[in-house]
C-alpha cells in the first residue's frame, strides 16, 4: 500500500505538523482583510484605552465648570457633558471598563465550559446526564433578569461580582458542543493508548483531550469577547451594571441617549466605540474560524 507524501512527512517528523498547521492557519488568518482590520482596532482601542488617559489634561471624574455641555474644542477633543466631564477621558474610561469585562467574561466562561463538557463528555453515565441537566437549567433561566435582580449586591461594590454573574449565563452552549466532540475524541486511539499506560482521568481530560479543542475554544474566546460587552453594556444602560461613579459604554450611552440630537457628542463617541469594538471582535472571531476550518473556502481562497 502506498502513502501519500505529506503522511511520510508526517510520519517522519511528527513534531513538524503542529508547526505546520500552525503556519498554515497564520497564513489563510493574514488573508482576511476584515480579520487584519479587526486585530488592528483592537490594538488601538487598548493602547488608547489604557497609555492616553495619563496624557490627558482631565481624568474621567474631573469637571471644568466652565465648560458645561461644551461642543469638542481643542481643550476637550469630544465635548464635555452637562457637569463638565471631558467626554474623551470618560469614554476611554469607560472603554477600558468594557474592555476588562468583556476579556474576564469570555475567558471565564470559555474555561467552564470547556471543563464542564469534556468532564461530561468523557466519562458519561450519571456525570453526564448531571452536569448537562444543570446545563439545560441555566439554559431557561431569564440571565438579564436574575442579573437584574441581584445587582444590588454588587453596587458599591467590585465589578467582578458583575463579570462573574455574566460568566454564570454564557457557558452552556459551548459546554454542549465540547461534550459532543469529546465524546468522539475518547474514542481516539491516542486516548486509549493514554489510559493504557495509566494516565489518570483528570491527565487525559487536561493534557489530551481538551488541547485536542484549542482551536474551536480560542474561536469562543474571541467571539464571546463582543457577546460580554454588549451584554455588560445593554445592563449599565437599564443601570443593573457598573455604578456611578464609575462608568463603563453602557452606562455613559445611557446618559447620553436623551441628549443624542442636541449634544451629539454625548452619545456618538462612546456608541461608536462600542459598535466599533463588537465588529472589530467579531471579525477576528470569523478570521480565526475560517482559518482553522479546512473547508471554509474563505480561509482557502
Amino acid at each position: 500500500m502506498s502513502l501519500d507524501p505529506t503522511e511520510l512527512t508526517v510520519a517522519a517528523d511528527p513534531a513538524s505538523a503542529p508547526v505546520g498547521r500552525v503556519r498554515l492557519i497564520v497564513r489563510r488568518f493574514m488573508r482576511n482583510k476584515l480579520a487584519l482590520f479587526g486585530v488592528l482596532v483592537l490594538v488601538v482601542m487598548f493602547v488608547a484605552a489604557f497609555a492616553l488617559p495619563p496624557l490627558l489634561p482631565y481624568a474621567y471624574d474631573d469637571i471644568d465648570p466652565y465648560a458645561l455641555t461644551s461642543p469638542p474644542s481643542p481643550q476637550h477633543w469630544f465635548g464635555t457633558n452637562q457637569i463638565g466631564q471631558d467626554v474623551l477621558a470618560q469614554t476611554l474610561r469607560g472603554l477600558q471598563k468594557s474592555l476588562i469585562i468583556g476579556l474576564l467574561v469570555a475567558v471565564i466562561s470559555t474555561g467552564v465550559a470547556g471543563v464542564v463538557g469534556a468532564i461530561a463528555g468523557y466519562f458519561g453515565g450519571w456525570t453526564d446526564r448531571g452536569l448537562m441537566w444543570i446545563t439545560d437549567l441555566l439554559l431557561v433561566v431569564p440571565s438579564f433578569l436574575v442579573i437584574a435582580i441581584c445587582s444590588p449586591l454588587f453596587r458599591d461594590k467590585s465589578f467582578l461580582i458583575l463579570v462573574l454573574l455574566l460568566a454564570l449565563f454564557s457557558w452552556m452552549i459551548t459546554a454542549r458542543m465540547v461534550r459532543s466532540i469529546t465524546t468522539s475524541l475518547r474514542e481516539r486511539d491516542y486516548v486509549r493508548a493514554a489510559k493504557y499506560m495509566g494516565a489518570s482521568s483528570r491527565t487525559i481530560v487536561f493534557r489530551h483531550i481538551l488541547p485536542s479543542m484549542a482551536s474551536l475554544l480560542i474561536v469562543d474566546v474571541t467571539l464571546n469577547v463582543g457577546v460580554a460587552i454588549v451584554g455588560e453594556a445593554s445592563l449599565s444602560y437599564f443601570g443593573f451594571g457598573v455604578q456611578r461613579p464609575d462608568v463603563s459604554l453602557g452606562t455613559l450611552i445611557a446618559e447620553g441617549t436623551s441628549s443624542a440630537l442636541t449634544y451629539p457628542w454625548l452619545f456618538g463617541f462612546c456608541c461608536g466605540a462600542l459598535v466599533l469594538i463588537v465588529l472589530a471582535a467579531n471579525f477576528i472571531g470569523d478570521g480565526l474560524r475560517d482559518a482553522i476550518d479546512p473547508e471554509s473556502k474563505a480561509g482557502g481562497a
